[in-house]
Formats: structure tokens, sequence, C-alpha cells
């Protein structure tokens, strides 16, 4: 049910209705109600900021995410540095170019391995949940890592 309401408008304001109104074969109530409604819905530059608020969460999101996936990456390979050189004695100058020969094969064989795990779009850091309740401190990883300091 609608209901009636008086409006002054201005005389030119009022002719521009009554145009508009014969131009597009409605009623003035019609045209008047049409731009009532538009100015209390949100408008084009509302809609486009809300736009660009969705696209900065969504960026913002993504951000984080590479931030936690490159600190996960950073704390990994430096826990395999200090686990590595701890463990790893210095080699006599006669085992070297062996040693060396060695390490060229089981790097192809990591190269060989990784590409694999990627194609089939593993990911170490998908393993590794998004929120760790329980961290371990860094004493309780050194002694995962066999005491490695």
């Amino acid at each position: 049910m609608r209901q009636r309401m008086n409006v002054y408008l201005p005389p030119g304001l009022l002719h521009q209705v009554a145009d508009l109104a014969a131009c597009k074969k409605l009623s003035r109530s019609a045209i008047i109600e049409a731009a009532v409604t538009s100015f209390m819905s949100p408008d084009g530059a509302d809609r486009r900021e809300a736009a660009f608020t969705r696209r900065l969460d969504r960026l913002t999101r993504q951000v984080q995410r590479l931030e936690r996936n490159t600190g996960v990456t950073m704390e990994m390979l430096a826990l395999f540095a200090r686990f590595f050189f701890s463990v790893t004695p210095q080699l006599p100058p006669h085992a070297q170019a062996s040693a060396q020969a060695k390490g060229r094969e089981r790097y192809e064989g990591l190269v060989k391995a990784l590409g694999q795990r990627l194609q089939k779009g593993q990911s170490i850091l998908n393993e590794i949940p998004e929120d760790v309740e329980n961290e371990p401190s860094h004493s309780a990883r050194d002694d995962a890592l066999g005491g490695a300091s």
C-alpha cells in the first residue's frame, strides 16, 4: 500500500521531472520514487569502493600466505644448514674429488624428485598446518635434530 507525501520542489526541478516523465512515459511519482531509491542506495562510487576493499582484502590474504611460506622456507633452510654443518665432517684432500662427484649425483636426484613433486602439485608447505598451536621451542627443535647447535 502506498502512502501520500507532499513534497515542495523548486519550479525548475519540477519542470525537469515533468519533462522526464513525459519523455519516459512514466508518472511524476514514478520518477521521484526512482530518484529517491537511487539516492538511498549505494551509488557507483560506494560500489567501486566496496569492490576495491574486497580486492585489497584478497591481496592482503595472499601476501600473508606468501610471508608465511617464505618464513617456513627460510626456517627449514636454516635448520637444514645447521644440522648439515654439525654432522658433516671435514673431508681429507684425497677424498674431495669423489665426494664432489657423489654430491653432483645426489643433487641431480634432488632436482629430479623436486620436479616430480612440483608436477604433481605437491609441496612441503601444504603438509605444514596453517596455524601451529603448540609450536616447539628452539631447544625442542634442536633436540629433534640430534642436539644440533
